[in-house]
């Protein structure tokens, strides 16, 4: 059987290495000069960056194993800070509120006493669900701004389904506790994260993708189910008896001939983030403060920053450290300049007094086109018509954006497991 994977991220290499384990035949093209995809990573000077941020919290202890392979795992606890209107807070801010006003906490407590109280059955989008949880003034200075930056949209257009353990609900007893002193307890919702000690993230899937057929620079162009072939840009073919695609589903569709009119508008009205990347490297080992931190105030661009000397020194040369800022938009929003958005990046961090000019050795901006999946209402709907319509065609659509889910690594490495 000539089977055919598409794309050589970590969903289409768990793919290749399983079957392989199987022992059937399969071939990964990737359009990218290496392999990795999102888990992939690129290095400017010595510094060493990953596409976007990962750490690895497999619950499967075979998963565990394999991802540590022979290079080890740094062990680290996630105890995020938080950068609100010049105020440092442990995350999760809502129950962590100590550096604040009087005034301010008072305003916050009050509210989360007096919060609406609705049954899960009766909150209709992510704005109700979180006054319901936190109170109107916490949700209206905090997580309603820090939608807008991540999601690029309102809270009340995002439904619910996709929070799960993703943001922490305190009792009164930590939010009062966390107002008089910082709570030392890790509230996240993977107490333990795990990150390659060599060769930034993409190491995880080092024993993986050996001996694995991986051909890069193969970008495709057009998808041909009734002759079961693949045209390349190169103008290079391929065939297949068997087709398993991590592909974006808005851009699979785009490849297919006569697609209907309904599958057409399922795809063009997925929403998404696409997203910049802001690699900065330093000359001084003491920059980075915290494994990583998420920013509220909408005048700095950046949503989160994270630090990938912290996550691995084997990531920045010796006696330097970095960060990485991630900047993010809506797929249908205007976006600024890549200009624009680095030197806000870089202002803005200043300004906070993260670092002075004189210790930034290294900058870059990068662009990702698929950086998250946005859960409004309509994406169960138009999910389901594109994946139909793909099975329909025996094309088998797997990974983050192949099946169009928010999913973390270790989900989309069980995605080519469980095929």
């Amino acid at each position: 059987m000539n089977v055919i994977i598409l794309g050589g991220g970590i969903a289409g290499i768990s793919a290749g290495y399983h079957l392989k384990k199987r022992c059937i035949n399969n071939i990964i093209f990737e359009k990218d000069p290496d392999w990795g995809g999102l888990c992939g990573n690129f290095t400017i000077d010595g510094f060493r960056f990953d596409r976007f941020v990962h750490f690895s919290f497999a619950p499967d202890e075979s998963d565990q194993r394999l991802f540590a392979g022979n290079i080890g795992m740094y062990e680290h606890t996630p105890f995020p800070s938080n950068y609100y209107r010049g105020y440092w807070l442990r995350h999760p801010a809502q129950n962590n509120l100590a550096p604040l006003t009087v005034d301010e906490k008072v305003k916050i407590i009050a509210d989360f006493v007096t919060r609406p109280q609705k049954d899960v059955s009766e909150i209709n989008n992510y704005d109700e669900w979180l006054r319901v949880q936190y109170g109107n003034y916490f949700a209206e200075n905090f997580p309603f701004a820090y939608t807008r930056k991540y999601w690029g949209l309102e809270a009340k257009e995002l439904e619910t389904k996709w929070v799960g353990i993703r943001m922490y609900t305190p009792d009164i007893k930590q939010v009062l506790a966390g107002s008089f002193q910082t709570q030392e307890e890790c509230f996240y919702f993977a107490k333990k994260m795990f990150y390659p000690k060599k060769g930034g993230f993409k190491s995880i899937l080092n024993d993986c993708r050996e001996g694995l057929d991986i051909r890069l620079n193969k970008k495709v162009i057009e998808i041909n189910p009734s002759s079961k072939t693949i045209k390349f840009s190169d103008d290079t073919i391929a065939e297949y008896d068997r087709l398993i695609s991590t592909l974006p589903l808005p851009e699979i569709i785009k490849m297919l001939p006569n697609v209907t009119e309904n599958v057409l508008k399922a795809a063009r009205d997925l929403r998404y983030t696409c997203g910049y990347q802001i690699s900065l490297g330093f000359n001084r080992p003491d920059i980075a403060k915290y494994l990583w931190f998420y920013i509220y105030d909408e005048d700095i661009l950046s949503s989160r920053v994270y630090s990938p000397n912290l996550k691995s020194p084997d990531n920045v040369p010796e006696g330097c450290s970095s960060l990485q800022a991630e900047v993010f938009f809506d797929n249908k929003a205007q976006r600024p300049s890549a200009d624009i958005v680095l030197q806000n990046t870089i202002n803005k961090l200043i300004e906070m007094k993260i670092f002075d000019e004189n210790d930034l050795i290294v900058k870059d901006i990068r662009f990702e086109p698929y950086a998250n999946v946005t859960f409004v209402p309509s994406i169960y709907e138009n999910r389901k018509i594109i994946l139909d319509y793909l099975d329909t065609l025996g094309i088998t659509s797997i990974g983050r954006f192949g099946k169009w889910e928010y999913a973390w690594t270790h989900q989309a490495f069980a995605d080519g497991k469980d095929l």
